[in-house]
């Protein structure tokens, strides 16, 4: 073989060599942009799904009422300024009494200590009313410790002693179910079997001859109504 034919077999073997290099190089980079269009159309696409995203909206809006309800943002009558005062905080004021059921909650009312003692056997041991009314959804006239100043010692000591009309009494002031003071205006069946009539609009509602201090107070099992006199049912 002379030297020419030596040489241009040498530039024919690299020229091979170089198109077998760029062969596999051409088919290492269609893999991988194969491989790359199958991740991408294989892969599942994220979509915003209008309901969930709803349902998440709906939630997170209830969750917000709830935290920010206001147990004083229903409140009607013209004292609940001066029992905000009195009772600005605590377990007896507005706020407080709203987590505990309603025997408890008027219990840690200063206002109410008369009302206390009489329902829970304090003022005569056979009349206990707590457990019942603990245990149900009601709407409460709460006389204030002021209304049964207004009631004959005499008579406050007869109570002692006369569990049926004491029983009579206290019942009266209770009515199944929480009225709001949008829902109070009317008749009401007591829990004592008679009736109460409620009248008046805002700050000026009565309960039949007694007036409402403060109504609308929530508690976790009752709506309550302060008044400044005690309700007498039919003897």
């Amino acid at each position: 073989m002379n030297v020419l034919t030596r040489k241009s077999y040498a530039v024919t073997s690299v020229a091979v060599l170089a198109l077998f290099g760029l062969s596999a190089c051409s088919s290492d980079d269609t893999a991988d942009d194969s491989a790359s269009v199958n991740a991408t159309t294989e892969a599942p696409a994220m979509t915003d799904d209008p309901t969930t995203d709803a349902m998440t909206d709906d939630a997170t809006e209830d969750a917000t009422d709830g935290a920010m309800m206001d147990p004083a943002a229903n409140l009607v009558g013209p004292g609940c300024a001066a029992y905000a005062e009195a009772v600005p905080d605590g377990a007896g004021s507005v706020t407080g009494m709203s987590t505990d059921p309603v025997a408890v909650a008027a219990s840690n009312n200063p206002l109410l200590t008369t009302l206390t003692a009489a329902v829970s056997g304090q003022l005569n041991p056979d009349v206990n009313l707590v457990d019942t009314l603990n245990g149900g959804d009601f709407t409460v006239f709460a006389p204030v410790d002021d209304a049964f100043a207004k009631i004959d010692p005499a008579t406050i000591e007869g109570l002692k002693t006369d569990a049926d009309t004491l029983t009579k009494i206290l019942t009266y002031h209770v009515v199944p179910g929480q009225l709001t003071p949008d829902q109070i205006v009317g008749e009401h069946e007591t829990v004592e079997g008679g009736m109460v009539n409620v009248t008046g609009s805002g700050d000026e509602l009565m309960v039949n001859d007694a007036n409402v201090i403060c109504g609308g107070v929530v508690t976790a099992n009752a709506t309550v109504y302060l008044v400044d006199s005690v309700l007498m049912p039919t003897m």
